[in-house]
C-alpha cells in the first residue's frame, strides 16, 4: 500500500511539472517597428497651433487642448491655477456644467479639464459624427467660462481637502521637500499653499488670472482618430480662428542650488523611511537624454533594474524602489524613491550609492543592455497605440520644442546605445557631491544609521 501512495505521489509531482513547464510563458519575440500615422501641423493667424492625426479604424475622434499655463504662471499664489481650473469646470456663459456632462455623454464621451505645472489640459474623446460639435464645446469651455461666485466656496473647501490629504503622505511630504530644496524661489519648487492662502482667493483674482494667461498664442488644438479633414479644419477655424492671440508663453527656467543638501523630516514611529535622492539632468532636448534615460531606466526605472534587484529582491529592505526622470519646461530632474524598513534605512543608503558607483565604474552587459531596450521599445509602442497616448506624446514634443523627427527616429536612437555609453551617461550626470537627499521616518531610529552611511560623511542636515 505505501508503495503504491508513493507511486501516486511520483505521477502527481511529475504531472505538476509537466504541468508547470507548459504553462512558461513564450520567448518573447523582437519589438515590432512603430509605424507612425501622418502628422499634419499648421499655425492660424493669432498664433493658435493645430495638429490632426488621422489614427485607428474605431470611429472615435480624440480631441485635446492644451494651453501654456498652469503653476508655472501663478507667482507666488500657489495653486491659484488649479481653483481657476476648478472653476472653469463650473460651466460656461451659455451652458452650466450639468448641460456639458450630459450633451457631452450624448456624444460618447466626457470632457475632462486639469492643471500641471506649464500647462492646463482640456481633453474630450467622441464619436466621430460628434467631433465638430465637440470641438465647439471645448472652445466654449476655454474661452467663454463662467466663473460662477457661488461655487467657489465648495470648490475652494475640495482643493482644501486635497491639500490635508496628500499632506498626510511621507511621499507628498518627502517630494514637496526635494522639490523646495531642488527649485528654490521658484513655482516648481513650491509644491502645496498654506490653508490661509487657499482661503484668501478672491473670484477677482482668479479672473486676472485667467485673463492674464489664456489665449490663442499660448494654445494647442490635437486632434486624433476618425474624422472628416476638411470640417475639422473649418471646425477650428470657426471656433478658435478669432480668440485673442493673448501673451507669449512664459520662459522661466529656474536656477538650481550647487552641493549636496540633505533633509530629514521626523515621523516618530514611522516604520519606513521614505528616501528621495536626486538631482537636475539635462532635460529632453538635450542630445544626452536618450542615453541618460535608458542608463536611469537599467539603474532603477523599471521591474528588472538593479535598484529593483537589489533592494527588493535579493536585500528585502523595500517593496518597488524607482527611479524616473520629471521633466518640466526647461530643466528636468533624476530622482531615486523608495519606501523602506526603518531598520534598514542606512543599508538601503548604501545599498543606493554603491548601485550609482558600480555602474559608472563598469559599463553593464550587452544582455543587460539589450533587455532594458526591449523593455523601452515595447512601451514606447504600447503607449502609442490609442489616440489619447499619441497626443500625449505630441503634447510632450510641443511643450519642449522637439523636432519633427522625434518620433521617426525614437525607437533607432534607443537601439543604437552601447554599454559604454550607460557607464558614460552615470559618470556624467549622476554627480553624488551635488545630489538632494530628503528622509521622512522615525528620526531618533534613521540618524544613528546614518554615521554608517559613507556617502554623508561630513554632511549637515538642513
Amino acid at each position: 500500500m505505501k508503495q503504491l501512495r508513493l507511486m501516486l505521489l511520483i505521477g502527481l509531482a511529475a504531472l505538476c511539472s509537466a504541468g508547470f513547464a507548459r504553462e512558461l510563458p513564450p520567448e518573447g519575440g523582437p519589438a515590432r517597428d512603430f509605424n507612425l500615422p501622418t502628422i499634419e501641423r499648421l499655425t492660424l493667424d493669432n498664433g493658435l497651433r493645430v495638429t490632426l492625426v488621422p489614427f485607428g479604424k474605431i470611429p472615435k475622434a480624440m480631441i485635446r487642448v492644451d494651453v501654456h499655463t498652469g503653476n508655472l504662471n501663478e507667482g507666488d499664489n500657489v495653486w491659484l491655477a488649479d481653483l481657476t481650473t476648478e472653476l472653469m469646470k463650473e460651466g460656461t456663459e451659455l451652458r452650466s456644467a450639468e448641460l456639458i456632462a450630459r450633451q457631452t455623454a450624448r456624444m460618447g464621451g466626457e470632457l475632462s479639464l486639469s492643471t500641471g505645472l506649464d500647462q492646463t489640459y482640456l481633453g474630450l474623446s467622441v464619436l466621430s459624427e460628434f467631433a465638430g460639435d465637440a470641438l465647439g464645446l471645448a472652445a466654449e469651455v476655454l474661452r467663454q467660462p463662467a466663473f460662477p461666485a457661488d461655487q467657489l466656496e465648495r470648490l475652494r473647501a475640495g482643493l482644501v481637502r486635497s491639500r490635508a490629504l496628500s499632506l498626510s503622505r511621507p511621499q507628498a511630504i518627502a517630494a514637496a521637500a526635494y522639490a523646495e530644496l531642488l527649485y528654490p524661489n521658484h513655482p516648481y519648487g513650491r509644491s502645496y499653499p498654506t490653508e490661509e492662502q487657499l482661503a484668501g482667493y478672491t473670484l477677482d483674482q482668479i479672473k486676472h488670472y485667467y485673463r492674464d494667461n489664456f489665449g490663442a498664442q499660448r494654445s494647442h488644438v490635437m486632434i486624433a482618430g476618425q474624422f472628416d479633414r476638411d470640417e475639422m479644419m473649418a471646425a477650428v477655424r470657426r471656433e478658435f480662428g478669432d480668440w485673442a492671440a493673448g501673451p507669449a508663453p512664459l520662459t522661466l527656467p529656474p536656477t538650481v542650488a550647487s552641493g549636496f543638501r540633505l533633509k530629514l523630516i521626523d515621523r516618530p514611529g514611522a516604520p519606513q523611511s521614505t528616501l528621495i535622492l536626486g538631482l537636475p539632468v539635462d532635460d529632453v532636448a538635450s542630445p544626452d537624454f536618450t542615453a541618460l534615460n535608458q542608463m536611469q531606466i537599467l539603474l532603477g526605472g523599471y521591474f528588472s533594474s538593479r535598484m529593483t534587484a537589489n533592494l527588493r529582491e535579493d536585500k528585502g529592505y523595500t517593496y518597488s524602489p524607482r527611479s524616473r526622470i520629471s521633466m518640466n519646461y526647461r530643466t528636468a530632474n533624476w530622482a531615486q524613491t523608495a519606501d523602506v524598513t526603518t531598520e534598514h534605512t542606512g543599508d538601503s543608503l548604501n545599498e543606493i550609492f554603491a548601485e550609482i558607483a558600480r555602474i559608472q565604474g563598469e559599463a553593464p552587459s550587452v544582455a543587460e543592455v539589450s533587455r532594458t531596450q526591449n523593455y523601452q521599445t515595447g512601451t514606447f509602442v504600447l503607449s502609442h497605440a490609442t489616440p489619447g497616448g499619441l497626443l500625449a506624446r505630441i503634447s510632450q514634443m510641443t511643450l519642449h520644442d522637439l523636432p519633427d523627427d522625434y518620433l521617426d527616429t525614437y525607437l533607432s536612437a534607443v537601439n543604437s546605445i552601447t554599454p559604454d555609453k550607460h557607464q558614460k551617461m552615470s559618470q556624467k550626470h549622476l554627480v553624488t557631491d551635488q545630489m538632494t537627499l530628503v528622509i521622512v521616518g522615525d528620526l531618533a531610529r534613521v540618524v544613528p544609521q546614518l554615521e554608517a552611511v559613507p556617502a554623508l560623511e561630513g554632511i549637515e542636515r538642513l
